[in-house]
């Protein structure tokens, strides 16, 4: 098997004529625009592990999927990834040594619905799925025999229950043209990404119809939307399990910060975050919840800090290497993982707010979609393990070990 050795590096801004790539043609975060400069770089010239290798090699890709891959989670033994109407599920073995006779992908669901599964997320034994035909889905995994496991459908969102109880009332009418309306439980466009609450009973879901919906995970009904929560597509939601703080990103080039009061049956804004100057497509919190990571068509990622309990962030810098759109980004243990329209994945580590790239990860023929990332527990050296899954628009579905050094 073949390693890659790479010493943690900077990058200078590269400065490139705008790119345009086919595929969706809704799908505008795969236009690539100039670099953003007015952030300061987080990368450093002279860094405390500059003479220390990081390795990463590719362990494995999984081919199956006909259609780009638009959604990836990782959940127990097993992988679910998403694509054109379809949800796949990949049994892993944990063992890195096994990989390659233990990944399969001998059980299969193919959703309902129209266009790309654009985002997954799990709870208990229920599996959640967005989708382009403005759709939430939610999958019933059965566990009774942990190497095969199989899937029923238990609702779509909004329940037919939840529309007909509004359907009647003008109070629960929203206008969503100019001769239409809607009840405000409905997605009218497509459902981009989805988050869960810190103990799982919340479903957060924002759409290209600018809203951002709160759902029960118990009886799945909505329990709230945000209307007009920006003035265009959202594209990226998350929430900190520290504070509930949920975070939105959106092709209006904003970040904003919600937060339910105590008391509060609503969620109100409490900040705007301005600095990208363009689309935002992804967003990633610190495990404490302190740091935001952003990622957007400016081929930046900007790094914020919570400065204050409000919920305020202030911006550090910002990690400059890819030459197109950010599209995915993960963080795992003091690591942020950004994948881009640029074909490869990038893997930084701060220290003391200076940032270096310990890895560059090639090897799609496509712009990287979706990515998630684990603590490898089943190495043991003197070197921190890794995996990375990453998903394209090549159709691939890659398993990759980072072995970094230890601080």
């Amino acid at each position: 098997m073949e390693y890659h050795q790479t010493y943690p590096y900077s990058y200078n801004d590269i400065e490139s004529q705008t790119n345009y790539f086919h595929g969706d043609q809704s799908d505008h975060y795969l236009t690539s625009e100039p670099s953003l400069q007015s952030v300061p770089s987080l990368s450093s010239q002279s860094h405390s592990q500059e003479n220390q290798p990081t390795y990463h090699h590719c362990l494995t890709t999984l081919q199956g999927h006909n259609s780009y891959i638009s959604s990836l989670i990782i959940s127990g033994n097993f992988i679910y990834t998403g694509s054109d109407r379809e949800i796949r599920s990949w049994k892993c073995n944990p063992h890195v040594e096994s990989y390659n006779e233990n990944l399969s992908a001998d059980h299969c669901m193919v959703s309902a619905g129209k266009g790309a599964v654009k985002s997954l997320a799990i709870s208990g034994d229920k599996l959640f799925s967005a989708h382009q035909d403005h759709k939430i889905r939610v999958w019933k995994i059965d566990n009774n025999e942990p190497d095969h496991q199989k899937y029923s459908r238990l609702a779509t969102l909004p329940t037919l229950g939840d529309r007909a109880a509004k359907l009647l009332m003008p109070k629960h009418q929203v206008q969503i043209r100019r001769h239409k309306k809607s009840t405000w439980v409905n997605h009218v466009d497509t459902v981009s990404a989805l988050a869960l609450s810190r103990d799982e009973s919340l479903l957060y879901s924002v759409s290209w119809d600018r809203t951002l919906k709160v759902w029960s995970t118990s009886d799945f009904k909505c329990l709230e939307s945000v209307t007009n929560a920006h003035d265009d597509a959202v594209n990226a939601v998350a929430v900190s399990f520290e504070d509930g703080h949920v975070y939105t990103g959106s092709a209006d080039k904003k970040i904003k910060v919600w937060k339910k009061e105590l008391g509060e049956k609503k969620h109100s804004l409490i900040a705007i975050l301005e600095k990208h100057n363009s689309g935002v497509n992804a967003l990633a919190l610190s495990s404490d919840g302190c740091v935001l990571y952003s990622g957007a068509c400016d081929r930046s990622i900007v790094v914020w800090e919570k400065i204050d309990s409000e919920g305020n962030m202030g911006v550090v810098g910002a990690l400059r290497g890819h030459t197109k759109s950010i599209l995915c980004l993960a963080v795992v243990s003091d690591l942020v993982c950004s994948g881009s329209a640029d074909q490869t994945i990038r893997i930084w580590r701060g220290v003391a707010r200076s940032y270096s790239c310990l890895a560059l990860l090639e090897g799609h023929k496509g712009p990287v979609k979706c990515l998630t990332a684990t603590v490898d527990h089943c190495n043991t050296s003197d070197a921190s393990n890794y995996l990375i899954y990453s998903g394209g628009l090549d159709c691939d579905i890659k398993v990759w070990q980072v072995f970094v050094p230890c601080q």
